[in-house]
């Protein structure tokens, strides 16, 4: 393990000073990564459950039970159904309104900070890349003041810029793939919210066809 950490200290000092951005840029990739992936583990609950069971207690004539279903679930979708079934008396266009509201909060919610690994994944390699052209500068500077004669002096700025480029790539590659998993999960809720938005106004017009219905039977 200490000789690991050492080789690894030894390809740092080698890389010159662009690995010291790339430090702080990993770092910062790596908080963000399980700062979002905590968030999205918080998330409780599938779509189509809590549809079904909202559904479930709205054809029964259970306004409230469904509200209640709705603030069990730490979930967008749970969310965006509540915004719509606390407006039940109101119009539709009323109701799809606050929906939106509430779905594009949701989002925003989920987006968060997801700018953050975006930016890391560019500037990463851009920085590795940057290492290689002051590597490849000071190994030609090197090879204009020994000649040809000291290889060693041109390997060290050779040596640089390689090790910038492998630490940019390293670190671009994993937070990239966490950004396009985070960003896939984003819009797999945005999609359900969606969804079970427009579900739900349709749910809603049967909900009241049947009481209409059960109201005519009581009148007769």
């Amino acid at each position: 393990m200490l000789l690991a950490l050492g080789q690894v200290w030894t390809y740092f000092r080698q890389g010159g000073p662009i690995m010291w951005p790339l430090l702080i840029l990993s770092v910062l990739g790596l908080i963000f990564i399980i700062e979002r992936a905590i968030s999205y583990y918080r998330i409780k609950g599938e779509a189509a459950e809590i549809f079904s069971t909202v559904r479930e207690a709205l054809l029964a004539g259970d306004l409230r039970r469904a509200i209640e279903i709705t603030e069990s679930y730490t979930h967008p979708v749970a969310a965006t159904l509540k915004a719509g079934l606390l407006r039940y008396d109101r119009s539709a266009e009323e109701i799809e309104r606050a929906m939106e509201v509430v779905a594009l909060h949701e989002v925003s919610r989920l987006e968060r900070n997801l700018w953050i690994l975006a930016t890391v994944a560019n500037l990463a390699p851009l920085f590795g890349f940057l290492g290689t052209v002051t590597g490849m500068i000071g190994s030609f500077e090197a090879l204009a003041e020994v000649g040809l004669g000291n290889p060693k002096a041109v390997a060290a700025g050779i040596s640089e810029a390689l090790i910038t480029t492998a630490a940019g790539l390293m670190i671009a590659l994993p937070v990239q793939y966490a950004f396009n998993h985070f960003t896939s999960r984003v819009n797999h809720f945005t999609v359900s919210m969606e969804t079970s938005a427009a579900v739900l106004l349709e749910t809603f017009s049967e909900a009241r066809a049947d009481e209409a219905l059960e109201q005519k039977k009581r009148a007769i």
